[in-house]
């Protein structure tokens, strides 16, 4: 039978009632408040194995309590609850030292193994996490219950050097949790690191990981510091892990195994201090069998595995992130916007393939091209019905129908300003509003094919590669490739 003594604290009468019984039930001695008074007082007096508080009490905030109950009695656990479910409610509770975070409504099965394990765990001070000063900056939003277990996740990875393999479709903000767990965790201070094992020639990885001595290869004339070395104290992201090729990742399992490297054409081990943060959004475990992924690698890298979920499964979360995007936008310089209730649950109809980068990009349409201030469900409807901009066909074709696409999609957004031009310093969001739906509708025309692209659109092929890669357009395959 458990034995241990709890303390709660909620101003909600129905929820200190439904906790009551439920420890009880459980065999805990359970006592309750409504205030931050009182069970400041009882933990004074040394009551209480375990707390169960609310953030938000009628005289103070738990957040404010929390680090005076950590200095009196560095050993209680103290579970967080919340009804304001964001990522910063669960970093700022981590940060004071809680046990855990729960946001509301809970499940009461899981607070009860919470207790347990935290009643049942060896006593050891919470180490102090670094101070997070800017917490509005934190780019994670949502409030669905699939998004609160991430959030719970990244609160305890935190403080850690534990390596994380993120998975999840393209889209779906995979880079964005990694830069969390870096800009919020204990290694801050030190370089992010990123780098795309796709955008990457095959024969090149291991030189751009590890970088290569003078006169390594052809072409190398002088020394070149490889990643491991740039990202020296901080977190070094591998995105699409799942593209690197065999001989690459036999050098990486030496890293994690011995926590060493060599450049290439170097013979001197380089110590490496850096913290890994893996992404993929194919399967591994196929590529293991498939032979095209070392499985001792895997188990490497997936020591805390973090799936984020499509936005098709998290359509609750449409609303904030939607109004979160206008916010962006308009701090960019492009005129506020609203949307009514008709077009959100039209936004939760679409299935969203391309996640919230796809609704990210549909803000930003929504902010350049529409003059009213309120989107309605019609302009929704509109956008997430159309065709592509130019549909697969011959070159000349495809010429046409890119050169009239883009003459519509210029004469929209320049009629969304009174005179026909947007105010002076907006010219970058033009670029930026224009440039991947022109790329994606030259590479639709020419079926894919970036030389002919490169050439309809007068660039150069490296630097339509890079703006493919920036801006993660899909490139378009006719089935007979």
């Amino acid at each position: 039978m458990p034995e241990g003594s709890i303390l709660v604290a909620d101003d909600d009468a129905a929820i200190r009632t439904v906790l009551n019984q439920a420890l009880s039930r459980a065999g805990y001695e359970v006592r309750s408040t409504g205030n931050a008074a009182t069970l400041w007082r009882w933990i004074s007096q040394g009551d209480g194995d375990l707390i169960i508080s609310d953030v938000l009490l009628p005289d103070e905030s738990a957040f404010d309590l929390l680090p005076r109950i950590k200095k009196t009695r560095p050993d209680l656990p103290i579970i967080i609850m919340s009804a304001q479910n964001t990522f910063m409610t669960a970093i700022r509770a981590s940060e004071r030292g809680a046990y855990e975070y729960l946001p509301k409504p809970f499940d009461l099965k899981e607070l009860i193994a919470i207790v347990g394990r935290a009643l049942s765990e060896p006593k050891q001070k919470t180490p102090q996490p670094a101070k997070v000063e800017d917490f509005e900056s934190i780019p994670l939003v949502g409030r669905s219950p699939a998004m609160q277990e991430i959030y719970r996740v990244l609160a305890r990875l935190m403080q850690t050097d534990l390596t994380v393999m993120i998975s999840g479709e393209s889209g779906t903000g995979k880079e964005l949790v990694a830069r969390a767990l870096h800009d919020y965790g204990k290694r801050r201070t030190g370089p992010f690191v990123a780098i795309n094992m796709a955008a990457i020639p095959r024969d090149l990885i291991e030189s751009e990981l590890f970088g290569h001595e003078k006169g390594a290869f052809t072409g190398a004339n002088t020394r070149s510091s490889g990643r491991f070395e740039q990202a020296e104290g901080g977190t070094l992201f591998l995105d699409e892990i799942g593209d690197m090729p065999m001989e690459a990742q036999t050098r990486l399992l030496r890293v994690l195994q011995q926590g060493e490297y060599t450049t290439v054409g170097g013979r001197t081990p380089i110590k490496a201090d850096v913290r890994i943060i893996a992404a993929t959004n194919k399967d591994l475990r196929q590529l293991i069998q498939q032979g095209l992924f070392r499985e001792d690698l895997f188990f490497r890298l997936n020591v805390v595995p973090l799936r984020l979920p499509p936005l098709r499964e998290r359509t609750e979360d449409i609303p904030d992130l939607i109004r979160h995007f206008f916010a962006l936008v308009e701090r960019e310089g492009l005129p506020p916007k609203q949307i009514d209730q008709a077009a959100l649950d039209r936004l939760k109809r679409h299935r969203w393939p391309g996640n919230v980068r796809e609704l990210e990009n549909l803000a930003r349409r929504l902010a350049a091209l529409y003059p009213q201030e309120t989107i309605t469900a019609a302009v929704i409807d509109a956008e997430l019905s159309q065709p592509a901009l130019v549909a697969p066909g011959d070159n000349k074709a495809g010429d046409d129908n890119l050169a009239s696409s883009v003459e519509r999609y210029l004469t929209r957004y320049f009629s969304s300003f009174e005179d026909g031009l947007p105010p002076p310093g907006l010219y970058h969001r033009i670029l930026r509003e224009v440039e991947g739906p022109l790329l994606s509708a030259a590479l639709t025309a020419t079926r894919g094919n970036q030389i002919r692209a490169a050439d309809l659109l007068g660039v150069n092929r490296n630097t339509l590669r890079k703006k493919i890669r920036d801006l993660d357009i899909q490139v378009y395959r006719s089935s007979g490739n």
